[in-house]
């Protein structure tokens, strides 16, 4: 038996022909179909084994999909996909369902470069509906399939998959109450495992604890129902006059559920381990008209302890030891995010009008320490990254000093915001952000390639990125004394020690100047310092003298910084950002509206697309971006 599989329906695993004997013979949901109820159990077993061998060989959302398996197979046993479609949210969650949609075999290439994505894509399979990487998105998407089925005049069913963590995003309420007005047919799950990434915050978190664990709840209808069916001749009659009546039996046992008052039926809360139940509720709802909720409570990890135990950690894992739950990556130093989070809490024990703000990311953003030790002073929103920023600008008006602390990727979602609610009243708020440039294996929707070109064109902002990890913390140190919103971008991984004894002192819009040299010179912004310095190191070993700088500002750049890169003949600029709107484009501008031309001016950035899946390293050498790259393009320049 298996050891590490727990607190579900065990397939003896000794037998050699009771290995994956169901799994194997499914290729598409048709052949799901063909196996009778009470074998999906067993085969719930065998889709837990293949995903914890998998995702301990290629890392993976771990804890998420094990807590799905039932929900993914009952849907997919009740529905037609594709016809009927499925629209999940984050869209993590989906690995039963690559595996029941014909993709099992390429689960070896899971979110590596050019193999299976770790999201819905349309592109790799016709039952991903939608392509999906962030939270909060799949009411109103299976919305817009709803109501263009009814205008086409076609018939077949929408299902929104949505957790319970992402429902603390406004623009879950905003489909929610849309649809509920339209009155169409669109069936949403709420996937209740009490969990997003980090523990949910908020009302709507306690709301649904208390539907859980509601006695009179659990039990009353029940009871009541129990009640009647022992009444002769009437009670049958009776049940049915009260279900007839306004919010039928759920309102006269728990009067405020939230999700009738927006106009849906609303059915749970129900076991989302139970196969049967699951599916004798699916066939049911999709007999029934207008908008349904229904409400599943599942475990986050399920059937692999250690993942129960730490849904935390093995939500987003790297390779691991499934004895031991251990990672097989080993950790040579501190992150941008360890050191980030040690830096702020130097900093707020020294000012106590330091808040820091996030957005159900506490662990991932570094701010775990801050927490534990100023709990009142570390404010989780929820996924709600709109709210975190003007929530944060609110604090700033009234004289406190808020950091934003949120990915890259994530903070598309409150440009405006930023916009309107900060940089407009030029409030004094510090963004740091994380996850900048590439971060690999959660592909397109999560690179964070576009920070500095829709912030550099926001009036009184201010960018930075550090070359190291020292420079962060001298970083840090300005952004508190600064007067204004700045943004202090930084990438995933280990922190660099490049360059470290550098640390000229910060001054605003000024860049570093490392080595003066001769006709051409690198200007390196944050996380290619480290790939640019390989390539000045190669060329002074080549027995040229070209110049080197950090950057450091990609707004504003100071006239100092540029008549130093005026005296160059070459200029190359590299970044980890997509080239309009970024960096180098800033310092061309910067130039021109002090009337200064540069002789020639190079950029080594990202083209002006979506960046799939890989590690930074095969993604830098796809785009030319690597070291040698780079000096091979520099060796083609200076020898035309």
């Amino acid at each position: 038996m298996s050891l590490w599989l727990t607190n579900v329906y065990l397939v003896d695993f000794s037998k050699e022909d009771d290995f994956l004997s169901y799994l194997d013979k499914i290729n598409t949901p048709a052949d799901l179909k063909k196996l009778d109820i009470n074998s999906l159990n067993e085969l719930a077993v065998e889709i837990r084994k293949f995903l914890i061998q998998k995702i301990s060989q290629t890392g993976g959302h771990l804890a998420s999909n094990l807590g799905v398996v039932e929900l993914t197979i009952a849907l997919h046993y009740v529905f037609d996909s594709p016809i009927d479609k499925f629209i999940f949210d984050v869209g993590h969650q989906t690995y039963t369902h690559k595996i029941l949609t014909g993709r099992k075999n390429q689960f070896d290439s899971l979110r590596q470069y050019k193999g299976l994505s770790g999201f819905p894509k349309s592109r790799e399979s016709i039952h991903d509906a939608f392509n999906v990487g962030h939270s909060s998105t799949s009411i109103s998407a299976a919305l817009g399939f709803c109501i263009s089925r009814d205008l086409n005049d076609e018939n077949y069913h929408v299902v929104a998959i949505i957790g319970d963590g992402a429902m603390t995003g406004g623009l879950a309420y905003e489909a929610l109450n849309n649809a509920g007005k339209k009155n169409t047919n669109i069936i949403v799950i709420l996937n209740d495992n009490q969990m997003s990434i980090s523990e949910n915050v908020g009302a709507l978190s306690k709301h649904l604890s208390d539907l859980r664990t509601q006695p009179l709840y659990l039990n009353t209808k029940e009871d009541l129902n129990n009640l009647l069916e022992k009444i002769p001749l009437l009670g049958g009659n009776i049940k049915k006059i009260i279900g007839k009546t306004t919010g039928s039996i759920k309102y006269f046992i728990y009067p405020d559920i939230i999700f009738e008052q927006l106009g849906f039926k609303y059915i749970g809360p129900i076991d989302g381990h139970n196969i049967e139940k699951l599916i004798q509720v699916l066939n049911t709802t999709k007999k029934i008209s207008g908008p349904i909720l229904i409400h599943v409570k599942t475990v986050k990890g399920k059937g692999y302890e250690k993942a129960e135990n730490e849904p935390t950690k093995f939500h987003g894992t790297e390779a691991f030891d499934i004895d031991t739950g251990l990672t097989l990556q080993t950790k040579i130093w501190d992150s941008y995010s360890d050191v980030f989070g040690k830096a702020i809490l130097k900093l707020a024990d020294e000012n106590k009008k330091i808040i820091a703000i996030t957005a159900a990311m506490p662990n991932g953003t570094g701010l775990s320490a801050f927490q534990k030790k100023y709990p009142k002073r570390v404010i989780d929103v929820g996924i709600a990254e709109e709210h975190a920023v003007t929530f944060a600008a609110g604090l700033a008006k009234n004289n406190f000093i808020p950091i934003v602390a949120i990915y890259s990727s994530f903070l598309q979602r409150a440009y405006d915001q930023i916009l309107h609610d900060v940089c407009l009243q030029n409030l004094h708020m510090i963004f740091a952000i994380d996850r900048c440039g590439i971060v690999g294996n959660d592909g397109e929707t999560h690179q964070g390639l576009f920070d500095i070109s829709f912030l550099s064109h926001i009036p009184n902002m201010t960018i930075m990125s550090p070359k190291n990890k020292f420079e962060l913390i001298n970083m840090l140190e300005f952004a508190v004394k600064h007067n204004g919103p700045i943004a202090i971008r930084y990438p995933r991984g280990s922190a660099s020690r490049v360059l470290r004894d550098f640390n000229e002192k910060i001054i605003l819009g000024r860049a570093e100047i490392i080595h003066s040299g001769e006709k051409f010179v690198f200007v390196a912004f944050g996380s290619m310092t480290d790939e640019m310095f390989e390539v000045f190191e190669r060329f002074q070993n080549e027995n040229y003298n070209p110049g080197f700088v950090n950057a450091r500002f990609a707004k504003p750049i100071d006239k100092e910084t540029i008549l130093e890169l005026c005296k160059y003949d070459y200029i190359f600029c590299a970044e980890e950002n997509v080239r309009i709107g970024g960096f180098a484009q800033n310092l061309f501008d910067a130039a021109k509206n002090f009337n200064i031309k540069f002789k020639n001016f190079y950029s080594f950035a990202f083209p002006d697309e979506f960046v799939e899946q890989g590690t930074r390293l095969e993604l830098l050498r796809q785009y030319k971006m690597d070291p040698q790259s780079i000096y091979d393009k520099i060796i083609e320049i200076l020898e035309t």
